[in-house]
């Protein structure tokens, strides 16, 4: 990983367009500080730039009674509520993010974090990050926003199930403090069907919001070629959940959307050709095409032999490779005009022959 100084040499690095990978681990660390550290570790070893965490409590996040909006059969609750579900993995606290923080710094990849209240972003500000993830189901909390954008940290927005509408209101709200935003596209249905990602949309959020911020893309499909597609569209920050372990239990992401770090060295890899193929955008003869380009073209040549002082018709010359002569582009140019020389049969013409 590249060790940046300061928020403003990763910012510079997000806006050079360069992919910069990010692992969401989420809380699938389950409470349990040794897993943590297995899911930095595998993070930094499937090449990952970041490992991002989420900070909660239950209480601050959802009412008790609040319906789940997923359906994952190792729910201990089968009829339970939100609040059921995330009072699980919300044990961890400042104590515990300053020891995921310095495992990070053991391990050299950046540490951040998806904050869901006032507290997580204090402590978190405290233990130091350089960027803050708003969740997508945030984008219309302008409390949060307002705090979060105050911070001048790199501020990763999630757009999924919203309109271009809200997404712009988030974005001017933010931009009224800081203009250091990631605007993701994302489908919050977990997993997201190929035929749902609708990575088309990368391509509007880049019109609407390209010329000043950058575009990522905040994956939950199971494809490892989805990177790579978002990127010929123009999204370079990519946020994928991640696991050592999709057979873990406790929580849906390990089995529904998770990539190892085998899988994300691959769907790495499959970017980065991706970025090969795209080459240049202006659309020129390149240097690897030089050769085709002189021998592959045609150039005018005498289809017979040719006397000095005879008239250029289009039954004595003709076009033929190599392109090393005069181009086609001038054969209407020559006919009617006169020989300055004797020419034989398969010369090319050359421009004092006329």
């Amino acid at each position: 990983m590249i060790n940046y100084k300061n928020i403003e040499e990763l910012w510079l690095q997000f806006k050079s367009k360069k992919p910069y990978f990010i692992a969401e681990a989420g809380v699938n660390h389950l409470c349990d500080m040794e897993l943590a550290e297995e899911l930095i570790k595998g993070a930094k070893r499937g090449g990952a730039d970041a490992i991002k965490f989420q900070s909660y409590k239950a209480s601050t996040l959802t009412t008790e009674n609040a319906p789940r909006f997923w359906d994952w059969e190792g729910e201990d609750k089968k009829d339970g509520s939100q609040h059921d579900s995330y009072s699980k993995l919300d044990l961890f606290g400042k104590d515990e993010h300053i020891q995921l923080k310095n495992l990070c710094i053991k391990y050299d990849i950046e540490f951040f974090s998806t904050p869901f209240d006032y507290s997580a972003i204090d402590y978190l500000e405290d233990i130091g990050v350089r960027m803050h993830k708003v969740a997508s189901c945030d984008i219309t909390n302008f409390p949060l926003l307002i705090k979060l954008a105050k911070t001048q940290k790199i501020i990763l927005l999630s757009t999924g199930a919203s309109s271009l509408e809200e997404i712009t209101n988030a974005v001017n709200l933010i931009s009224e403090y800081n203009n250091k935003i990631v605007v993701m596209h994302c489908n919050l249905k977990y997993p997201t069907a190929d035929n749902e990602a609708n990575l088309g949309m990368i391509k509007n959020l880049k019109e609407c919001f390209g010329d000043k911020y950058v575009i990522g893309l905040s994956d939950h499909t199971k494809n490892l070629l989805t990177p790579a597609f978002s990127y010929l569209l123009g999204a370079s920050v990519f946020e994928r959940h991640f696991t050592v372990d999709k057979t873990l239990g406790k929580s849906p992401d390990h089995s529904l959307v998770c990539v190892t770090p085998d899988e994300l060295l691959e769907m790495k890899k499959y970017t980065d050709k991706a970025i090969e193929m795209y080459g240049e955008e202006e659309k020129r003869s390149t240097n690897s095409e030089e050769r085709a380009r002189l021998y592959a073209r045609r150039s005018v040549v005498a289809n017979v032999d040719i006397k000095k002082g005879e008239i250029f018709t289009e039954q004595n010359i003709g076009c033929k490779r190599p392109g090393t002569g005069i181009s086609p582009e001038k054969y209407f140019d020559i006919i009617g005009k006169t020989s300055t020389r004797d020419i034989g049969f398969d010369e090319l013409l050359i421009d004092s022959d006329f």
